[in-house]
């Protein structure tokens, strides 16, 4: 198996540390195949790849879609440095409400896997930095939900100053006044 799968509290999430081919040309790596990864106990299909691009200070988050448009996710970042987060959202979790973070860069090239049920984000450390990641299901606006980054209850240290956050972002409400359907 290519891949290495660390685990935590947070049923169902992931850390992949794929392995690594290097030699004086360079490196070569699979960062994802689904044999290796449905041996590791995820089997999603993945349906859509993302690529955003983001300068220092940029908060993106915290995201998810509802209903059966809801979206596990496989992220990483390929440029730079960014420190990535989610929020269980699970009623039913012994970690509901809980944060989990965890720095993603092209240097360490670990990746998350984060389950449906959980809002995503992410914070940009480095001069720039370009996140990808794989969802399982379609984008879908009327099936998209956010809570504030900001939110007081969560205490995220998103590790910036002076955050960069799109105006949508800033009026998400907060987790207490979600109604959630997890």
């Amino acid at each position: 198996m290519n891949f290495e799968f660390t685990r935590n509290e947070f049923a169902d999430l992931a850390i992949i540390k794929p392995r690594i081919f290097s030699d004086e040309r360079g490196h070569f790596y699979e960062s994802y195949k689904y044999s290796d990864f449905e041996k590791g106990l995820i089997k999603d299909n993945f349906l859509q790849d993302n690529h955003s691009y983001s300068t220092y200070g940029v908060v993106r988050g915290m995201h998810f879609q509802v209903g059966p448009k809801q979206q596990s996710k496989l992220v990483r970042c390929i440029k730079g440095e960014i420190f990535d987060c989610v929020v269980d959202l699970r009623k039913s979790s012994k970690t509901f409400g809980k944060v989990f973070g965890i720095n993603l860069s092209e240097e360490n090239k670990l990746m998350l896997y984060v389950p449906e049920g959980f809002a995503h984000g992410f914070s940009v450390l480095s001069k720039e930095a370009e996140v990808s990641y794989k969802v399982s299901a379609e984008y879908d606006p009327k099936s998209e939900q956010g809570i504030r980054f900001d939110d007081p209850d969560l205490a995220i240290d998103w590790k910036v100053k002076n955050p960069i956050v799109s105006s949508k972002d800033q009026i998400l409400p907060f987790l207490k006044d979600l109604i959630i359907s997890f």
